[in-house]
């Protein structure tokens, strides 16, 4: 035998917007940093950024040339 779903009483329906108001409800408990804090570690993700932009920059320029001078005969 199978059991029939019952409706269930005393359940109240959630909006269809109610998860804006869960979200702002979340938000709320974040730990948000300081300003000194967001400027550090920015110039600390730029910084690591342009090194290893940098790197492979240069990498990419080192495999071009020996490409260039073993494959294709000369540069």
């Amino acid at each position: 035998m199978t059991k029939k779903s019952q409706p269930q009483i005393g359940v109240k329906k959630k909006s269809r917007f109610a998860f804006i108001g869960d979200i702002i409800g979340e938000l709320r408990k974040v730990t948000w940093p300081s300003r000194r804090d967001t400027v550090r570690l920015t110039i600390m993700v730029i910084i690591v950024c342009a090194v290893v932009g940098l790197f492979l920059g240069a990498l990419d320029l080192g495999f071009s040339e020996l490409v260039a001078k073993l494959l294709l005969g000369g540069g």
